[in-house]
């Protein structure tokens, strides 16, 4: 009994340890199947021009990040079994919000489309077409400048 019980831990300390390394993967991974860093930069420059100081309304940080969207990464993070929460001083760094971003768009946009990335930073998941046409085109000629 005393065997099978040690069996038994050590099957979910490894199983633990390994849910971490993949949650510390899921960035690297979605940036070497798609790079996203130039359409994060052309969002930065948009919303921000740069800066991660910048505060407009509950939106801040470089991405202009709100604690909705922080909220929703935490339960992704959560339905994936993972340790990591997000606060809502992570939307300061811009490290971090270019993590949240990816996680976001691992969770809504497997397919990595990126008009739907774009229209959906601005006008959240269920975006009208017409209402982020601007915002649109504003990150789409900030990635063009590249």
């Amino acid at each position: 009994m005393n065997r099978i019980l040690r069996i038994v831990c050590l099957s979910l300390i490894l199983t633990s340890v390994s849910l971490q390394y993949a949650a510390a993967d899921t960035v690297k991974k979605t940036r070497s199947g798609f790079d996203w860093e130039p359409v994060m930069e052309a969002i930065i420059q948009v919303e921000s021009e740069g800066d991660p100081k910048a505060v407009s309304g509950n939106s801040c940080g470089a991405m202009q990040i709100t604690p909705i969207l922080v909220k929703e990464c935490n339960n992704i993070l959560k339905k994936r079994n993972m340790k990591k929460r997000y606060t809502l001083n992570d939307r300061f760094s811009v490290e971090k919000s270019k993590e949240m971003f990816l996680l976001i768009q691992s969770h809504h946009n497997p397919s990595n489309n990126v008009e739907k990335a774009i229209r959906s930073w601005n006008g959240g998941m269920r975006y009208s077409v017409k209402r982020t046409q601007r915002y649109y085109n504003k990150v789409k000629k900030n990635l063009k400048r590249k």
